[in-house]
């Protein structure tokens, strides 16, 4: 009985029609960048003081410009507080009417009043910001005491990312990867609309949880789509090119936020490409491995004459023995206490679980501290991003040369040292804290990328998505909090939240390094070739081949120990498949 794999080795495992498909589902990853970080400009928080009114029409009588108005009338108090904090929250209750009032100093007229006799209010009036354009902020005013709103904004997305990945996976399953993917693109699209035509600052936070609660399903789902269409040689290099995507959508919306800075249409100008996408009806297929499971050969068969014409190959004679890769004996039922019953397997996932959850934070930790710190948010945002290419290529290079631990390490290791050393340099640097807020980010993106791949490798067949899904759903967790963490912590010091991210770096890169190395080792099976990892040898190279079934298949790797649960031929065919 041939297997899809089988097929595809004779179609082509990634011929041009896998190629096409790639390359239209990439534009999936690319438009999901900004429902992720967009906050950075949709939330922008400009410089701003208490509104006036009485100061104002002081000012136009006088004739002065904005930094005028500002240097007479915002009255700041003794060293006792924040003159900042006071300038921006806080006002004197002061009537700025009276006649006796000069337009050269004002304030020297009231110096005295004032010492005696005026209160301190916050600004009843509302605020004026120092912005030519609006954002969220700015329109609903996220300022002092509501400050936490914006956080909330971007936490409600990530909790919709989480609660929506408990169903958006089961849907692709029952009902299809094809259907799932329109569907959520649909919906996200039109939340997405919502968003930008949001009347209050309620439906603002309804709109964009219910955005969150779909759209990573269409990301994932065109991950999926592709992954499964391609051959398992190529499937390592597809997820980290469907990641490089995403990455392409930060530098977009960096440049599209450039010129729009007004947040509605902003959000409209990322959000409208989504519904381009209801034409994948017509060109994106069914995953034929999810017809086959479905026991729709048919169906099946179709699409895979469709790609072995457009790659020019024959269509194999073996379709009428085509048939899913299920396995016929007995079945295994995952249970979540699998995930904890032994101790290597506990071990994988205490601490795959606290470095998804690291990475989260620190990742898009980073793109959220550049937004509220840096002074020039579009190139500071768009420098960092460049350096995930490097951080991509990095991976595809070294992962099956020198293996996935020593590069995961360093990479965590450099993150938290760039983190700890920039908190600590001085403003006037700025292309000093530039460079090392590259290094952080490309550091992370490294080990973003590196658990996607690792994860399904320590984890026996029957508990993988298993092991996935709960492992990676700390991720979610980590993306629900890194606001506040970012937000709050930056209100008491500025660079606080990278001494946050310094050690949860640092302390990731410890444990990677007590998870066993998985470089040349075929996926296990069972658990018991999971506890025997760690006393696995070295893989050597065995330079044999042999004829099976007609065909020259080229043999690899094999361990140099044996699993007990597994005996392997003299040579043996390793093959690598990757899962996020």
């Amino acid at each position: 009985m041939a297997s899809f794999d089988d097929v595809l080795e004779e179609i082509g495992q990634f011929g041009l029609f896998q190629k096409q498909l790639f390359f239209l589902l990439c534009f999936i990853s690319v438009v999901f960048s900004p429902i992720d970080v967009g906050i950075v400009f949709l939330g922008f928080v400009p410089d701003f003081r208490c509104s006036n009114p009485g100061a104002e029409e002081l000012g136009r009588k006088c004739g002065w410009n904005a930094e005028e108005e500002m240097n007479y009338t915002v009255i700041l108090p003794d060293d006792s507080v924040d003159p900042l904090y006071f300038s921006q929250c806080l006002q004197y209750d002061t009537n700025w009417n009276w006649t006796s009032l000069s337009c050269t100093d004002p304030i020297k007229n009231l110096t005295s009043y004032i010492n005696n006799n005026m209160t301190v209010t916050s600004c009843t009036n509302g605020w004026v910001y120092d912005t030519p354009g609006s954002s969220i902020v700015t329109e609903f005013n996220l300022v002092c005491d509501d400050s936490w709103k914006l956080d909330l904004s971007q936490s409600v997305v990530n909790l919709g990312f989480c609660l929506g990945s408990l169903f958006i996976g089961y849907l692709a399953d029952r009902f299809g990867r094809k259907p799932c993917l329109l569907v959520s693109l649909l919906i996200t699209a039109i939340f997405g609309v919502l968003v930008a035509f949001a009347p209050t600052y309620s439906w603002l936070v309804t709109f964009r949880f219910l955005q969150g609660l779909v759209s990573k399903g269409s990301w994932t789902s065109g991950y999926i789509l592709v992954a499964e269409i391609v051959g398992l040689d190529h499937r390592k290099t597809v997820g980290v090119i469907y990641q490089v995507a995403f990455t392409v959508g930060l530098l977009a919306l960096a440049g599209v936020a450039y010129f729009i800075n007004n947040w509605r249409w902003l959000q409209l100008a990322v959000t409208l490409p989504n519904f381009m996408f209801l034409a994948y009806y017509w060109c994106v297929p069914e995953s034929p491995r999810w017809l086959l499971s479905q026991n729709q050969k048919d169906k099946a068969n179709e699409i895979i004459e469709k790609i072995a014409k457009k790659n020019k190959k024959p269509i194999p004679n073996t379709l009428q023995s085509l048939t899913a890769n299920e396995d016929t004996g007995d079945k295994q039922v995952p249970s979540f206490k699998d995930l904890v019953r032994t101790p290597q397997i506990r071990k994988h996932t205490f601490i795959l679980m606290y470095i998804w959850f690291t990475c989260a934070v620190v990742y898009q930790g980073l793109i959220l501290h550049i937004g509220y710190t840096s002074e020039n948010v579009y190139f500071d945002f768009f420098i960092s991003a460049m350096v995930e290419f490097p951080a991509a290529f990095i991976i595809i290079v070294t992962v099956d040369r020198i293996g996935r631990r020593y590069p995961w390490a360093v990479g965590s290791f450099v993150t938290g040292l760039a983190c700890l050393v920039t908190a600590f340099i001085p403003e006037g640097l700025h292309w000093l804290r530039v460079t090392l807020g590259c290094l952080s980010r490309m550091g992370i993106t490294l080990s973003l990328e590196m658990i996607c791949l690792v994860n399904a490798e320590l984890y026996p067949t029957f508990i993988r998505n298993l092991g996935i899904m709960v492992c990676s759903s700390m991720c979610d967790l980590g993306g629900i909090i890194t606001p506040f963490i970012v937000y709050r912590l930056s209100n008491i010091w500025k660079e606080l939240p990278l001494i946050v991210f310094a050690v949860l770096g640092t302390l990731s890169g410890v444990l990677v390094l007590f998870l066993p190395e998985t470089k040349g080792r075929a996926l296990p099976e069972t658990i018991e070739e999971v506890e025997s990892l760690q006393k696995l040898g070295t893989s050597v190279v065995l330079n044999c081949s042999h004829h099976c079934s007609g065909r020259r298949i080229a043999m690899k790797r094999m361990p140099t120990t044996t699993p007990p649960a597994r005996s392997y031929p003299t040579c043996h065919m390793y093959t690598l498949t990757t899962g996020c």
